[in-house]
């Protein structure tokens, strides 16, 4: 989708909310609201900016119990609630107290994300992008995708009644290939891993249009949705901030969209400013963030991705660098676990709160735990650990690893001849 696509006549007024323009994170050269993605002086990254009214704790909780009760610090319009959407969000922010205690931490809360619509975070941001995308009167809503993010759009998609096509590596997991396909009958599976798929999307995008590639040319608008997760995590928490938060890192967005949110909510004096920490998480299959924090660098080398945590496999995540800064700044780190501490954290959650979490989740699980043995995390301290997503979607990660604990005749002498009375 070309900016000359969307005349600026064609934008309705107020489509966008309190947002102002587009910044670009690298120079701070501003551009008109628009389907754009990359300076035109720098080619540098872009942003959303806000010229933000008063916002009062009354105000938000009066609104709906999804995203949209943000509405006011998100790019959509104030009538969002009458557009078809699938209204993530609000999730529930649970008090780990087993988990606590079987890592020696304090207070412990998981935000758990696998409640959204469809069971993982991605639908905070493709609801933002498709509000985008209807305002832009794109006739295609697509994305190139490692899975969460292809089930999101497509499940938009067919809720708001627009055409969508999305894009995934053909070795992704089949829960996931059917949970997009449900929705859909354009899924299409490209031969290669995510870097591949996104830049075959970039190609589409720059070729046919008319056309909303969620994380590509509306990718401005799109990741803003992820500042929902620190919006409801402050709220939750009675309006006040956590003092450390482990966060997965693919693309980087969701981690540095989280502190923006944070940052958001004191300059408003919705919380108290106070110091807090930000981790990141990754698979030691896909852990080029995690590398260059270790190496002391600012360079993000790109790798090929080798994980069974296929939705953080991102091998050059393109917030990446700004994962560094924020970590940095904050005191935080980033870390990376093994395939089978993946798996271990996955049965740990499971065990300790009920909670089945997908891939990316475990790894989360997995770096919290290695950031306490290690002494990077601060035990006394209260902690967020995020879980973006179902662990339905990813059964053969710990399929091999959980299973009857004993096959029996169906009598009493042989459940008692198992031990486990």
């Amino acid at each position: 989708m070309s900016a000359a696509v969307v005349e600026k006549s064609r934008i309705r007024e107020g489509a966008f909310g309190n947002a102002r323009a587009l910044v670009c994170r690298e120079c701070g050269n501003e551009v008109e609201l628009g389907p754009h993605y990359a300076c035109s002086e720098c080619f540098g990254p872009l942003e959303v900016a806000y010229d933000f009214p008063q916002v009062t704790r009354e105000e938000i909780e009066a609104g709906p119990r999804n995203i949209w009760r943000y509405k006011a610090l998100l790019p959509v319009p104030t009538d969002i609630e009458t557009s078809p959407n699938t209204e993530p969000g609000f999730t529930r922010l649970l008090e780990a107290r087993n988990l606590a205690a079987e890592l020696g931490l304090t207070k412990l809360w998981v935000k758990d994300d696998s409640t959204n619509p469809t069971n993982s975070f991605k639908d905070r941001v493709v609801a933002c992008a498709l509000s985008a995308a209807r305002e832009f009167h794109s006739k295609v809503f697509a994305c190139p995708s490692t899975g969460n993010l292809a089930n999101a759009v497509a499940a938009a998609g067919a809720r708001a009644g627009i055409k969508t096509v999305v894009f995934i590596p053909s070795n992704l997991e089949q829960p996931k290939q059917v949970n997009s396909a449900v929705f859909t009958d354009s899924l299409v599976a490209v031969e290669g891993n995510y870097d591949d798929v996104n830049k075959l999307a970039s190609e589409i995008a720059g070729e046919e249009e008319g056309w909303a590639f969620v994380n590509v040319n509306v990718r401005p608008f799109y990741a803003e949705g992820s500042k929902t997760l620190g919006y409801e995590i402050a709220e939750q928490l009675g309006w006040r901030l956590p003092d450390q938060i482990v966060i997965p890192v693919a693309s980087g967005s969701q981690l540095t969209k989280v502190h923006k949110a944070f940052q958001e909510l004191i300059t408003l004096g919705l919380v108290e400013d106070k110091p807090y920490k930000v981790y990141g998480a990754q698979a030691a299959g896909c852990s080029p963030v995690s590398v260059a924090y270790k190496a002391g660098v600012d360079a993000i080398r790109p790798v090929k991705p080798d994980t069974i945590a296929k939705s953080l496999a991102i091998g050059n995540p393109a917030d990446g660098i700004y994962v560094l800064d924020v970590c940095r700044q904050t005191g935080g780190a980033v870390e990376d676990i093994t395939d089978d501490e993946v798996r271990e954290a996955i049965v740990l959650l499971a065990r300790t709160e009920g909670i089945f979490t997908e891939t990316a989740g475990g790894t989360t699980v997995g770096v919290l735990k290695k950031l306490v043995e290690s002494g990077q995390l601060d035990p006394e301290l209260e902690t967020v650990v995020i879980n973006t997503g179902h662990g339905l979607k990813t059964l053969d990660a710990v399929s091999g690893a959980v299973g009857p604990a004993a096959t029996i005749a169906p009598s009493y002498a042989a459940f008692a001849a198992t031990g486990l009375a």
